[in-house]
This record gives structure tokens, sequence and C-alpha cells, in this order.
């Protein structure tokens, strides 16, 4: 199971159960043992939670892959287009020798 599956999982099952927290909420409201307005507060304060939880699971996973990345020496975007940059300069500077080494 790759990183992207248990990610992908996680937000299946974190929508899974908003879904459920609703229905929930929504029985007991019609079953009258909490207002509207108190299961409108609860859905609310739930969701709140559910995506402060969602929100630090990503920023956690993005701290591991970044320092996985950096562990294993992988080059960042930043890095590739810094040495495509230079490749395109020193390209340039070849093919300027090259020419002025044909008129000589």
């Amino acid at each position: 199971m790759t990183i992207f599956d248990v990610i992908r999982n996680t937000m299946l099952a974190s929508l899974g159960a908003q879904e459920k927290v609703r229905e929930f909420i929504d029985d007991l409201v019609k079953r009258g043992e909490v207002s509207e307005s108190q299961g409108a507060r609860l859905v609310k304060e739930w969701t709140d939670k559910a995506d402060k939880s969602t929100s630090e699971f990503s920023k956690s996973i993005s701290e591991v892959v970044t320092k996985t990345i950096e562990k294993t020496s992988i080059p960042t975007r930043e890095d590739i287009e810094t040495l495509n940059r230079e490749i395109q300069y020193l390209s340039a500077r070849v093919k300027k020798l090259e020419e002025k080494e044909e008129i000589l």
C-alpha cells in the first residue's frame, strides 16, 4: 500500500464519518433530544474539529515526505529547474564558442 493509498483511504473514511455524524445528529433532532440550533452547532463543531485534524494530518504527511526526500537526496523541483537553467546557459556558451571556432 502506497502513501497515496493511505491518504486516500483516510480521507474517504473521514468523509464517511462526517456523514454518519450528521445523520446521528439529525436523528437526535428528529427525536427532540436536541434542538435544531444545538444540532447545527454540534455539526459545525465536529466539522471544524475534523477539518483541523485533516489539516494537521496533511501537514504531518508533508513533513514526513519532505524529511524522506531530504534523507534520500532526491533532487527537488527547484534543484532540477536550477540545473536546467545552468545547462541552457552552458549550451549557449558552447554554441557561441563553436561558432567562433568555425569563423577562424
